[in-house]
């Protein structure tokens, strides 16, 4: 379970303000990459809070829920859509899905930053990589749930938007039933005209 060794050890190194950052949906074919930035207060807990790729969907909900109520969390998220994934490839839209979110929070001071993941180069804020940080920094966790769960709700608001799809199902990602359906349908908007299975369909 995640816990606050991460962010102790910023604090030990004189970072006062120590925030966690997860993405949600750079593997899919459709939809935007979505990332959060959470602050959490000082002796925030929570009894199910994980990655939430370990959770289930009733899990999830149930957590960003509680995280929504707690007026004491302050946070940040953005998406970054289908059509700038495609002019600037996905690597690099995470990374500014991740830095918008920070804006987002609105701090008075830079804070340090605990990404889930690789290190990002030239990331605007001091930084550090953690790989499998969602199930190890509680700031990070508490982000990873805010990332993925806008993001499954954005992706059923354009199922209702792009029917046929299923992208109420699958959110976005490469399953069977998703690719029939872009071979029978075509590409729709929301498409990621970059990804292979995506541009392999734009050359028949």
């Amino acid at each position: 379970m995640p816990d606050y060794s991460f962010e102790e050890s910023a604090w030990q190194r004189g970072h006062d303000l120590v925030i966690g950052i997860d993405e949600a949906g750079r593997g899919p074919l459709a939809g935007p990459v979505s990332a959060a930035a959470v602050l959490l207060p000082d002796g925030f807990s929570h009894p199910l809070l994980d990655d939430s790729k370990k959770l289930s969907e009733k899990k999830r909900e149930q957590i960003y829920a509680d995280l929504m109520a707690d007026d004491g969390i302050r946070w940040g998220h953005a998406y970054v859509e289908a059509e700038e994934i495609d002019s600037i490839n996905i690597l690099k839209a995470t990374h500014l899905a991740m830095a918008r979110a920070v804006e987002g929070i609105g701090l008075d001071l830079s804070p340090y930053c605990l990404i889930d993941g690789l290190a990002v180069p030239q990331f605007p804020y001091e930084s550090e990589g953690i790989v499998k940080g969602d199930s190890k920094s509680m700031s990070i966790a508490a982000a990873s749930i805010i990332a993925k769960v806008k993001r499954d709700r954005a992706m059923v608001k354009y199922a209702e938007q792009y029917p046929g799809y299923g992208f109420e199902r699958h959110k976005g990602y490469g399953t069977k039933v998703h690719l029939e359906a872009l071979r029978s349908l075509g590409p729709c908007p929301i498409h990621r005209l970059s990804f292979a299975p995506v541009a392999q369909l734009e050359l028949l």
